[in-house]
């Protein structure tokens, strides 16, 4: 009896240090599956947008040392009534307003300044299909509506066999994907924890199997879509993401500071919601968009790409808002309106017409309250109209 206890205890003891082993290696793994876990507690989600690079694997997308594109001040603009009121309802960390391209208001909140690297969420969709305009430019991929699997074999068998580009930008790919964020079991939140544990984006994209409908059939908010978008301009161009979008987006644009990307455990970026850029930085897309694909009298993205991907084309239902190639417009809106849009609060609303631009970024914790996007739009345009009659 004396030998049986005492092989078990040297049992636990080397089922112990085994364990420990185990996870003195997995460490970061663990750290970052907390970090997810964790990410949207009260307490913490302010900080956590600011600071993404301390909780996951990142790639920077470097500037390569060009010319800042000034964002010059001009006349201040006298914020619409319930501007503070609003900034507390929905707790925004910065605001830049562009009116003619000159910063008119500026605002950092909660503990936040403009140095800050903010997590877009998915108004980094909008920043890829900009990127796929100049592809497209190039020729690399000269037919949006051929299939998905033609520069990424690795989707056939999936639920993405099938699907064509086009179908993937607009949204319309029919796969099965639940968006929920507040449940633990969601595809959403099953992506967050490929990302946390290291695994692979594109692994996680190839194993989907399920459609709910045809592609092309209805609109549906897919997010993952998004990345099998960046598959394909991987595919078409043979380079990766970080280093096309520094090319020949963030370069061009003459951004401050040098944006980055979550990637996964394989150094491919997070393409739908894991670019970090300042808010001003953000505004210079938006005025670039403004522009008609210029700014600072360099071309960067096609004039006519601008105008397609930035009407609504997505079968979405009628009479509510529309959808582009990654972009949002409201159901009501007038010529030029459009905006990027990202949960807990992060836009970059665009009247061409107007030439005003709204960046904005928040850590709103009631995002999905009903009303929540039509407070956020009101404002959005009262801030438009404010600008646009000068007062």
């Amino acid at each position: 009896m004396h030998r049986f206890w005492t092989r078990l205890a040297a049992g636990i003891v080397v089922l112990t240090l085994g364990l420990g082993a185990v996870a003195l290696w997995k460490k970061e793994e663990l750290s970052r599956l907390l970090a997810v876990n964790r990410l949207f507690d009260a307490d913490r989600i302010v900080w956590n947008f600011s600071h993404m690079d301390a909780l996951f694997e990142t790639v920077t997308v470097p500037r390569d040392g060009a010319d800042v594109i000034s964002l010059s001040l001009g006349p201040p603009l006298d914020p619409p009534d319930g501007f503070r009121d609003w900034l507390d309802r929905r707790a925004v960390t910065g605001l830049v307003v562009l009116s003619d391209g000159e910063r008119v208001l500026e605002d950092y909140r909660l503990g936040t300044d403009a140095d800050d690297l903010r997590i877009s969420w998915s108004v980094a969709k909008s920043f890829l299909s900009a990127l796929v305009g100049v592809i497209v430019e190039d020729g690399d991929i000269p037919d949006l509506d051929a299939p998905v699997t033609e520069y990424v074999p690795g989707l056939a068998g999936s639920a993405y066999d099938g699907v064509t580009i086009r179908q993937v930008m607009q949204m319309t790919s029919g796969v099965e994907f639940d968006e929920d964020y507040l449940d633990f079991w969601s595809d959403i939140n099953r992506m967050g924890r490929v990302l946390a544990l290291g695994r692979s984006m594109d692994g996680f994209a190839a194993g989907l199997e399920d459609r709910v409908r045809a592609p092309g059939e209805a609109w549906e908010y897919v997010s993952i879509d998004t990345h099998v978008l960046a598959m394909v301009v991987r595919g078409a161009t043979g380079r990766a993401l970080p280093t096309l979008m520094s090319e020949r987006i963030m370069t061009p644009l003459g951004v401050e500071r040098d944006p980055y990307y979550i990637t996964d455990g394989y150094g491919t970026a997070f393409a739908l919601g894991g670019l970090n850029m300042t808010t001003r930085d953000y505004a210079r897309m938006g005025q670039m968009v403004a522009n008609g694909g210029t700014l600072g009298g360099r071309r960067i993205v096609p004039a006519e790409w601008i105008a397609e991907s930035t009407t609504p084309s997505a079968p979405t239902a009628p009479g509510a808002i529309g959808y582009g190639y990654q972009w949002w417009i409201p159901a009501d809106a007038r010529p030029g309106e459009v905006l990027a849009r990202g949960i807990y609060g992060q836009y970059v609303y665009i009247d061409s017409a107007a030439n005003v631009v709204v960046a904005i970024n928040a850590a709103d914790r009631r995002f999905r309250e009903d009303g929540a996007f039509e407070d956020a739009l009101q404002m959005m345009r009262a801030l438009r109209d404010a600008a646009e009659t000068g007062e």
